[in-house]
């Protein structure tokens, strides 16, 4: 996990314009196959997250997931992990409304836009549907966010408005809260309760890796 680690903050600075040699010889000495693209550290830690809940080692497998900063940045990510640059095969999760970047930016490095699968708004907003709002709120009150919880819903903004929009609202008011409870929100998922473009991720990536295997 540690070496997987070395690979994808080796393919941050490379997509910074640092030296690329780091990232190719990491992706050699891992066996890197796979490389999941994501939009940002929130969506990493879901993944991750649901993941290991499915007893899955995804670095073992030859799967890297990144953070890419932002669905803007696909186009560069995907020049260099896919086929102009170390040639893995690329995954993705993005919104709706970030479709049109990961199309053209995979169109443009030669890359499949099939195994790309989108939330209707977010993830976090795939999540709190899942789980219904009242579950929501009690891993909220749990964590000890309940005091920021409610002088957010006192703000005149929030007046009138739903409930899971309030809640994921609240998800990105706070720096690194988005990121903690992309974890908590996976792990507290209830049977049958994964959101469908979650679940259809991890399931290419595993029919992928045993093809491969």
């Amino acid at each position: 996990m540690q070496e997987m680690d070395a690979f994808r903050e080796a393919v941050g600075a490379w997509a910074s314009g640092g030296p690329g040699e780091p990232a190719r010889e990491l992706a050699v000495r891992l066996d890197v196959r796979t490389a999941v693209l994501l939009e940002g550290l929130s969506d990493l830690a879901a993944v991750e997250a649901l993941a290991a809940r499915r007893g899955r080692d995804l670095a073992a497998e030859g799967v890297c997931v990144v953070s890419m900063g932002g669905a803007m940045n696909i186009g560069r990510y995907a020049a260099l992990l896919g086929p102009p640059g170390l040639g893995l095969r690329l995954v993705g999760l993005c919104d709706e409304r970030e479709r049109p970047f990961y199309d053209r930016g995979l169109a443009r490095a030669g890359a499949s836009a099939r195994d790309v699968f989108v939330c209707a708004a977010d993830l976090e907003d795939e999540l709190i549907r899942a789980m219904g709002t009242e579950r929501v709120e009690e891993i909220v009150r749990t964590e000890g966010d309940l005091r920021p919880w409610q002088t957010f819903l006192h703000q005149p903004a929030q007046h009138g408005r739903p409930r899971h929009l309030q809640l994921r609202r609240f998800l990105g008011t706070k720096k690194g809260r988005k990121i903690r409870y992309g974890t908590l929100l996976v792990e507290a998922l209830g049977p049958g309760q994964v959101p469908a473009p979650l679940d259809d991720l991890l399931a290419s990536v595993r029919q992928r890796a045993e093809k491969t295997g």
